[in-house]
């Protein structure tokens, strides 16, 4: 396979399923993709996310379920990697990005787990800011 950056893999598929109207799109299912997935389930971007089992050798796949909502307006506007494996980005809770004033979010990684800048904040921690949503 080859490929090193499967978070950044994640958000390019979703960014082009949402640009191509299509109802959801498999990625890889590592541990970091699915915490994504749930942190935009929980915010609201996407309708679901599930594991399955694809093909005869029974991989793994990742199907995130993306809404569309009435009036064909995207919840999902945008998704852009910050950190990356050759540039990592970690901040203080002081620092985190509002994300489009508030209206976006960004994910990160802490040592409290994978949280959105919100939680972050709340809980007075910071971490690697891994992508940005709106």
């Amino acid at each position: 396979m080859g490929m090193t950056d499967t978070i950044a893999d994640m958000l390019t598929r979703v960014r082009n399923a949402v640009r191509a109207n299509l109802k959801s799109v498999d990625v890889m299912p590592s541990k970091m993709n699915v915490s994504i997935a749930r942190i935009l389930k929980q915010e609201g971007f996407i309708e679901s996310y599930e594991i399955k089992k694809e093909g005869k050798r029974g991989h793994e796949i990742l199907r995130i379920n993306l809404r569309s909502d009435v009036g064909k307006k995207k919840v999902l506007s945008g998704l852009q990697r910050v950190s990356r494996p050759g540039c990592r980005i970690y901040m203080k809770c002081e620092e985190l990005p509002y994300v489009m004033g508030g209206l976006g979010i960004a994910i990160l990684s802490t040592s409290k787990g994978v949280l959105t800048d919100h939680e972050a904040r709340k809980l007075k921690v910071g971490g690697e800011v891994i992508c940005k949503v709106w």
